[in-house]
């Protein structure tokens, strides 16, 4: 491992991308800032610049752009009592309180801090855990593929916040998007309407765009304009004393613990992350009446567990080509775009990309803790620019970029009806996440279970005689059972009623 590493840090060493992993946090932490721009947003804007790029710089941005988000996000929490990013929504509930006691830059550091050090662990929980996970991972056939990409559609309804209902919907509509293409087998288009734009599908960044980008654009606009007080001026002393990193780092060490353990799961693990450690830090104090007043622990916890979270995430992607949350769908579709499929081949097949891209995370986080404190100023500035000069900019940026893919108007045409529809989800009260990882792995799904039933003859039951598919789909099973059971279901309702307050 240590001489995997010393080559993924002679790879990201490089200046070019060192230069792309500068760029990627600091895109990640300006939309981490900016209220109603988020890091799906942001690289399903950003995909078709990935065509002109090589492959490990662009993944190395966009990863950026990502955990970097998580440390932008915890700036206007702090300040403005808004999350910029919806893993910071816990941070709120202590961060504002301690900035209205004046101990803003206290509230910072902290977040900061923690962010950091939940970074770094999470990067080397993927450096220690994905080389054997790989070599579990090549044993896997067509079956156990299938089983697989089963049990993380199941995952990803079971996480989603609001029904079950319309979480479900969500991933099969995904899937049926999806079967807009060209048969995998016979090369017949199908579901194309006679459109020869669609004999390949959808594109990723033309469905990723309109319900990310535009969708979350129109939903903010459709908001009031509030004042909000930003305590800009309580921004001093940034450095904690003794007292609050003694009373912090148990709570950063537990929270990067559960967010790690929780990253890899499909669905809105990394939030739900947040939550729990905000919960066990309350439950475990002496004085829980403190939460809520500005306890520094309220504010270590979740942002820790959020960036574990974040790094962890890249496992299941990386090692078994199944992207765990929105955004790591949209790595998954970046790598494809550059030829690359993502799973365990990456790992033989592409080390210097594999183990580079590690490295420049453990860069990308050292970059973040010395740039934001510093920046904060500068980040609290922007956010006095009024939205409505900001949104036509990135319109624009989002038409460009969706006619350059092609260089045709039709996939305009195509951004434009799945923002109306991402419109509609948000009134609707719809998850599109869901939506979009069944529209991913659905496709994927299709072609390893034709492969299979080819292999086995048609045979079905060929899933439950391999141990590892059979396992697999009991898995899937089981998390449907204990779900449904009374006390599971009702805690997941009041949990996601929280994330909703």
């Amino acid at each position: 491992m240590l001489d995997n590493l010393l080559m993924g840090f002679a790879v990201a060493f490089t200046f070019q991308n060192l230069l792309y992993a500068l760029g990627g946090v600091l895109v990640g932490t300006l939309i981490g800032v900016l209220p109603g721009l988020g890091p799906i947003a942001t690289i399903a804007m950003l995909l078709p610049s990935v065509y002109g790029m090589d492959a490990l710089p662009a993944l190395i941005m966009l990863a950026g752009i990502y955990y970097g988000a998580q440390y932008g996000g915890s700036t206007t929490a702090i300040l403005l009592n808004v999350p910029g990013e919806a893993t910071s929504v816990v941070t709120t509930l202590d961060g504002y309180q301690m900035a209205r006691k004046g101990r803003a830059g206290a509230a910072l550091s902290i977040a900061a801090i923690g962010s950091f050090f939940a970074g770094c662990v999470g990067t080397l929980v993927i450096a220690l855990f994905a080389p054997p996970l790989v070599q579990m991972a090549q044993q896997f056939g067509a079956h156990e593929y299938v089983a697989l990409m089963v049990l993380g559609l199941v995952a990803a309804v079971i996480l989603a916040s609001g029904s079950f209902i319309k979480a479900l919907a969500m991933v099969i509509l995904g899937i049926l998007l999806g079967q807009v293409n060209s048969d995998v087998i016979s090369g017949v288009a199908r579901f194309s309407f006679d459109r020869p734009e669609l004999a390949d599908g959808f594109g990723v960044v033309v469905v990723a765009m309109g319900l990310f980008g535009f969708g979350e654009l129109i939903a903010h606009l459709a908001k009031g304009s509030e004042h909000r007080e930003v305590y800009t001026k309580h921004v001093h002393g940034l450095m904690p004393t003794k007292e609050d990193l003694k009373a912090a780092f148990p709570a950063m060490v537990r929270g990067t613990a559960l967010g790690s353990l929780l990253g890899a799961l499909p669905g809105n693990a990394a939030m739900l992350g947040a939550f729990a450690s905000y919960t066990i830090e309350k439950k475990l104090a002496k004085d829980p009446s403190r939460f809520g007043q500005g306890a520094i622990e309220g504010v270590a916890a979740p942002e820790s567990a959020n960036n574990a979270g974040a790094q962890v995430s890249f496992v299941p992607l990386l090692v078994l080509g199944i992207p765990p949350n929105g955004v790591m769908a949209l790595m998954a579709g970046a790598m494809v775009l550059k030829g690359i499929q993502p799973g365990p081949q990456v790992m033989s097949a592409n080390p210097e990309l594999f183990w580079g891209l590690i490295a420049s995370m453990w860069l990308g986080n050292l970059m973040l803790v010395v740039l934001n404190l510093p920046l904060v100023g500068m980040w609290v500035k922007l956010l006095t620019v009024p939205y409505r000069l900001l949104f036509p900019a990135i319109v624009c940026f989002c038409c460009v970029g969706a006619y350059s893919i092609n260089n045709n108007p039709f996939d305009v045409l195509m951004t434009a009806g799945f923002a109306t529809l991402g419109y509609v989800f948000h009134k609707l009260h719809c998850e599109p996440v869901p939506l979009l990882l069944g529209f991913i792995l659905g496709p994927l799904m299709e072609e390893n279970l034709r492969r299979a039933l080819l292999i086995a003859r048609g045979d079905w039951g060929s899933f439950l005689s391999r141990p590892l598919s059979a396992g697999l789909l009991a898995a899937a099973l089981l998390i449907c059972l204990v779900v449904l059971l009374p006390s599971i279901s009702k805690k997941r309702e009041e949990t996601f009623k929280e994330e909703d307050a």
